[in-house]
């Protein structure tokens, strides 16, 4: 035991000792300037009219950023190459042995992940952990550095280029309509080639799969065959590169830093969750293109099918076995592929076709892709983490029942709100219709006083109190759960600028204002890219606001939604010194108002005719 001891001892010593020299031994010295303020370089120079100064540092902007992911895969592939996990030699710890045991066997543990830590950060250098903003990351994912360098390189007269990141733009927005015009004009020069337009950012896996399917579409196979292999290679390394970059500090998603309070154990599980959940949702990100609304669906399984059929075609039928094979790895229920693989057994040969077995790398990826599904589902039952599974083809039993009784109900669920909100849309169609021939004095049609009718909601302010008729505040409405899992709704699926027509700060320079309808959410839920309960939950507010209005000003004649929207407000922090406007200044509600006859009609151009307008805030201070 003590010898045990002092070879543990002397391996923590170890990676104490490289964990100082790290610094000192940093393998890459990052001398490149910051993406954020090369890209704010970028724009000014920019709005100066300085074309050089734009090309010279959104080219470095691009560089830079590129640079920095390239590292950070590198060093995080290296070092869990050089130090991946080892199981302990020791069998862990059981209840009966003493808790000595047990200690070291956490520490053998942790020592791992402190040598990792090491290797990372020598290997990093401290300037990599820069990390860019969430509206920069967004910046570049939009794209953006390209419009600049578009308008930059066509004023110093590099039309090549002008054309080649017009392009790239473009294909990131293809609804953009003004550099759509702009591609048209760059086809009219002289001098302009069909090479010139080409996407400087393509996705190397994406760009030889829809080769391959454009081939295979047009029936020739034999063509279509090595791009779509090409495709499967650079799947996998960009699935990697994915992966890893997955490995980045943790992100509170909503949460107040300075509030958050996890031991030890619950800190490890919602930042290793939180990974694990990105990790899986490199499936969605490497299906997408932005020419499409949606991610290809089974957009790795689809690839062995395209070959297994292509091989088949041409004569090789040893791959279209194996192919065939893999395929059925994700789904092995699928009767068309499981004929097409008795055939081809039956062209080759049993007994050469039973030595042949889908293909190694696929079967790595689905068995990993499996324990991390496990463990997130595990996650989600347990701690309630959402998790949103990105594939088709995990099979039911890698989901808890609880969990899977739950998403049942919850489908169901979808499904009533959907036919729901269909009825509620032809009622209120008719309604308007109805509404908008007559002129309502709603004072004549209300008295207010009436019950809360659920427990809890407590009456904080009546008109006598507002100054005003038909004006109430209530407090207790939603609890605090269901507040932050709207918060989180918001992170998730809100949009900026949504419902101001795009404006971003459509009231005040200093916040922005970020926004997402009930469809929008109950759409987004249906589609798997926002739980299904927090669009439910939104939806079902809205529903008790409504009943509780209703009932509490004694409405004789229907309550119904002109829309609803969930809004939250973040402030600009170089937008707050000084500071005296209102964040949300009042108004009237949207009517032709006539003073003399004492109504306000609710017409065009009126923007939104409403009888009342229901709002919950919620302040928050830096």
């Amino acid at each position: 035991m003590a010898a045990r001891s002092l070879r543990l001892l002397t391996t923590l010593l170890a990676v104490a000792t490289s964990a100082c020299r790290a610094e000192a031994e940093s393998e890459v010295e990052w001398d490149m300037t910051a993406p954020d303020l090369l890209f704010a370089e970028g724009t000014a120079a920019y709005a100066r009219g300085d074309w050089a100064g734009v090309v010279l540092s959104m080219e470095r902007a691009l560089r830079s950023r590129a640079a920095l992911r390239a590292l950070r895969l590198r060093c995080r592939t290296r070092c869990a190459a050089d130090l991946p996990w080892e199981l302990d030699p020791d069998s862990p710890p059981s209840l009966a042995q003493a808790s000595g045991a047990a200690a070291l066997h956490d520490l053998r543990f942790f020592g791992g992940l402190l040598r990792r830590a090491a290797c990372l950060r020598r290997c990093l250098g401290p300037s990599a952990a820069h990390s860019l903003s969430e509206e920069l990351e967004l910046e570049f994912s939009k794209r953006s550095p390209y419009n600049y360098l578009q308008v930059a390189y066509f004023k110093i007269n590099k039309l090549e280029k002008a054309v080649a990141a017009a392009h790239t733009f473009f294909v990131g927005n293809p609804e953009h309509m003004e550099m759509r015009q702009n591609l048209d004009y760059y086809q009219t020069m002289s001098g302009v080639k069909e090479a010139d337009f080409k996407d400087l950012e393509a996705k190397p896996h994406m760009h030889e799969f829809r080769l391959g399917v454009r081939l295979y579409s047009e029936e020739q196979l034999q063509e279509a065959v090595p791009h779509l292999e090409t495709a499967l290679r650079e799947y996998f390394a960009a699935d990697e590169e994915c992966r890893a970059l997955c490995e980045g500090p943790y992100d509170y998603d909503g949460y107040n830093y300075l509030e958050y309070n996890a031991d030890l154990f619950q800190a490890i599980t919602d930042h290793y969750i939180q990974v694990l959940s990105c990790k899986q949702n490199c499936v969605t990100e490497l299906a997408s293109h932005p020419s499409r609304e949606k991610p290809f669906e089974d957009f790795l399984p689809s690839h062995y099918n395209y070959l297994q059929f292509a091989y088949y075609n041409i004569g090789n039928y040893t791959q279209a076995i194996e192919c065939a094979k893999t395929y059925l790895l994700f789904f092995p229920n699928e009767e068309v592929m499981s004929q097409n693989l008795a055939y081809y057994t039956a062209m080759l040969g049993e007994e050469q076709a039973r030595s042949i077995g889908p293909r190694e790398s696929a079967q790595e990826y689905h068995q990993r892709s499996l324990l991390e599904k496990e463990l997130l589902f595990f996650a989600y039952d347990v701690f309630g983490i959402p998790f949103v599974d990105p594939d088709s083809w995990t099979p039911e039993e890698v989901i808890p029942k609880r969990l899977q009784e739950k998403q049942k109900s919850e489908r169901e669920t979808a499904a009533r709100i959907s036919q729901e909100i269909g009825n509620l849309m032809k009622e209120i169609e008719t309604l308007v219709e109805e509404k908008t021939k007559e002129s309502l004095d709603v004072n004549r049609l209300t008295q207010e006083g009436g019950p809360l009718l659920y427990d809890g909601i407590r009456l904080t302010m009546t008109s006598k109190v507002l100054n005003g008729s038909q004006r109430v505040v209530m407090d207790g409405v939603i609890s605090e759960d269901e507040c932050r899992e709207l918060q989180r709704l918001t992170n998730a699926a809100a949009t900026l600028g949504d419902g101001y027509r795009g404006q971003t700060s459509p009231h005040t320079p200093s916040e922005k204002f970020y926004g997402v309808t009930v469809f929008k959410a109950l759409k987004l839920g249906q589609e798997g890219k926002v739980p299904l309960q927090s669009a439910h939950l939104y939806y079902n507010v809205t529903e008790k606001v409504r009943r509780v209005m209703a009932s509490y000003f004694h409405l004789d004649s229907p309550l119904y939604f002109s829309y609803s929207h969930l809004v939250c407000r973040t402030a600009i922090e170089e937008a707050q010194a000084e500071r005296k406007d209102g964040s949300h200044p009042v108004h009237v509600d949207n009517c032709i108002l006539n003073a003399e006859a004492l109504v306000c009609i609710k017409e065009p151009p009126a923007y939104t005719f409403r009888d009342y307008r229901l709002r919950r805030r919620k302040l928050f201070f830096h």
